[in-house]
């Protein structure tokens, strides 16, 4: 679905992958359920659409739509960090990610949209 700003049109999705530090399996259970509602909250604070969310016990898929103000690493960024930065304060088992990650972009332009 477009949406708008003040000054622009548009539509922009992102499939972004990460995984824990040291690929453990350890993303199951009450730790998959509560990274699910960390990664609802944080999009709702940054004003993200969260379309999807697929972790698996050893590492994260999301599909976020963002505005173009927000250049895709600022959207990791705030997933990783603030997604680490909460669970480890609400719960006593850590989580810990690792540096890389992976980010792609999802959706198709016709030429007759373009020319228009």
């Amino acid at each position: 679905m477009v949406k708008s700003t003040r000054h622009a049109k548009y539509e922009l999705y992102y499939h972004i992958v990460f995984i824990p530090k040291y690929r453990e399996p350890r993303l199951m259970g009450a730790t998959k359920e509560r990274l699910k509602t960390i990664f609802a909250e944080i999009c709702d604070d940054k004003d993200l659409e969260l379309v999807e969310v697929e972790i698996m016990p050893d590492h994260v898929h999301l599909f976020v739509g963002s505005p173009p103000r927000n250049e895709p690493s600022l959207l990791v960024n705030w997933l990783k960090g603030i997604s680490a930065r909460y669970y480890n304060q609400r719960y006593d088992d850590r989580i810990k990610w690792t540096r890389s990650y992976y980010v792609g972009t999802a959706g198709s332009v016709s030429k007759d949209t373009v020319e228009q």
